[in-house]
């Protein structure tokens, strides 16, 4: 995915990047700009295992998770284009279209970028840096 979107960088509510700090906790994945609408492709080959909800009570945005390897890769901010079981080849197939997650954040003159974020959790539940040569 990285080769494909920028990264969002910081704005108004932060930096995108991987364990950036967010106040009392920190960020663990990396955010990439694109637009409301925009096609996401799938970050790695493997199978849909999840499709999600990022906020609790929140049901106007979502996630796609996609496991290989005992690792699962977690693009959130997408409506969801597959379903649990399917098979995705990375840079290949259509997970989902980004959402508008400007329109949850930006508030005043304080505005977040469009982004989706892109997150790796092991079979632990601990966290790898998605940019990390050897994932």
């Amino acid at each position: 995915m990285q080769q494909l979107l920028p990264k969002r960088g910081v704005d108004d509510f932060g930096s995108g990047e991987y364990q950036a700090s967010r106040g009392d906790r920190i960020h663990n994945g990396v955010d990439y700009r694109c637009a409301p609408g925009a096609e996401i492709l799938a970050p790695i080959s493997g199978r849909i295992t999840k499709i999600g909800y990022p906020y609790s009570g929140d049901f106007h945005y979502q996630y796609v998770e996609i496991t290989l390897n005992d690792l699962r890769h977690r693009v959130f901010y997408v409506s969801p284009q597959v379903s649990i079981g399917d098979q995705v080849i990375e840079n290949e197939s259509v997970i989902g279209a980004a959402q508008n997650i400007a329109k949850k954040y930006s508030a005043g003159n304080r505005v977040m970028k469009n982004h989706v974020h892109y997150e790796i959790k092991d079979e632990h539940g601990q966290f790898i840096n998605p940019e990390a040569d050897n994932v």
